[in-house]
């Protein structure tokens, strides 16, 4: 469905505005998700001290090989390909913390050769080799790059001591291409589902979590749904945690996806906020039809999986990235994934 003229207007506004705003400082008080409450804790994470990021993707790579900056464009590329991205780490210093604030924190620095094809997900396995791992799937307009630092300022902000890894489809980082980016994380189920069948059959392998962001969400629905007709329950057996925040998911396609999962729905976790602007917006281009991320408390908890409401603990003018900045909704996702590797 094409956004009318006054909705691309609005979205025009709104994103203007959004550079400008800022997140307001973290609350005294913390997200319920119906279980326990606490902020994150300060141990040093994994990506810390080793800042290699496992990454998996359905966008064509850049030329060159090793590829360079940006090393994965836009494009649909031929199936799953493999890579470890080198990152920059964030100055921990008093003067770093200071000019994060104005030029960011977590960079790239360079990316490894790139294995694409059949070995492309026994390569990311292999690397991943007798660890857990946390596995970032991003949302609408984002490109390889903006996607590589969220997946690390996740993994640091949580302090997972595990592997941190990004799966990247080819979204087109652009405003108006809402349909085509839907297209494409649909199109990178196939490839997604290889990902984790390999990581779930691979015998040294750990736990997988998975935290998915927006439109991500109904690319990692789709993808467990197919998951377990396909391997079965003992592939689905290796899934722990499903972070699923702001889902950009028909609130009756989201219903739907998590009445197939049966009782897998029990590892759900989905963090909304009935103030999330983005997907107000999002909603009103598919057809006013309310969003998973947006709806009710009472709503979402019907259908089995757990919820922790953020709507309180925004400030900012979309609200639709808490996950990565405010650290009492990260103390959701670190106890979320302390559940799932208990295997609770």
């Amino acid at each position: 469905m094409q956004p009318s003229d006054a909705t691309r207007r609005s979205l025009l506004r709104l994103l203007g505005l959004a550079g400008a705003a800022t997140l307001s400082p973290a609350l005294s008080g913390c997200v319920m998700d119906g279980l326990a409450t606490g902020t994150v804790g300060e141990t040093q994470s994994a990506l810390d001290v080793s800042p290699v990021l496992l990454v998996a993707t359905t966008r064509r790579p850049a030329s060159g090989s090793p590829p360079k900056s940006p090393y994965f464009g836009s494009e649909r590329g031929r199936g799953l390909s493999f890579a470890e991205a080198r990152m920059a780490a964030p100055d921990r210093s008093l003067i770093g913390k200071v000019s994060a604030v104005v030029g960011g924190d977590w960079g790239i620095r360079s990316v490894g050769e790139v294995t694409s094809g059949p070995g492309a997900a026994a390569a990311f396995a292999q690397a991943a080799f007798g660890r857990d791992v946390l596995i970032y799937v991003h949302g609408y307009r984002e490109s390889f790059e903006s996607a590589a630092i969220s997946a690390a300022r996740l993994s640091d902000g949580i302090r997972f001591n595990g592997a941190s890894a990004l799966f990247t489809w080819p979204s087109a980082a652009a405003t108006f291409d809402y349909g085509y980016d839907r297209e494409s994380a649909l199109w990178s189920r196939d490839a997604f589902e290889d990902l984790l069948k390999t990581l779930a059959t691979t015998p040294s392998g750990g736990r997988i979590h998975i935290v998915a962001h927006s439109m991500g969400t109904l690319l990692t629905l789709e993808t467990l749904r197919m998951l377990r007709v396909e391997a079965g329950e003992a592939a689905v057996a290796r899934i722990g945690a499903v972070v699923l925040a702001a889902p950009d998911i028909d609130i009756d396609l989201f219903a739907n996806g998590v009445e197939r999962l049966g009782p897998d729905a029990k590892r759900i976790t989905v963090i909304s906020a009935t103030n999330d602007r983005a997907l107000e917006l999002s909603g009103a281009i598919a057809g006013g039809v309310v969003r998973a991320g947006a709806a009710d408390r009472e709503r979402l908890e019907a259908l089995g999986v757990r919820v922790a409401d953020a709507s309180d603990y925004g400030g900012g003018l979309f609200n639709h990235d808490l996950f990565l900045s405010n650290r009492e909704v990260q103390a959701v996702v670190k106890r979320a994934i302390a559940r799932g590797s208990s295997g609770a």
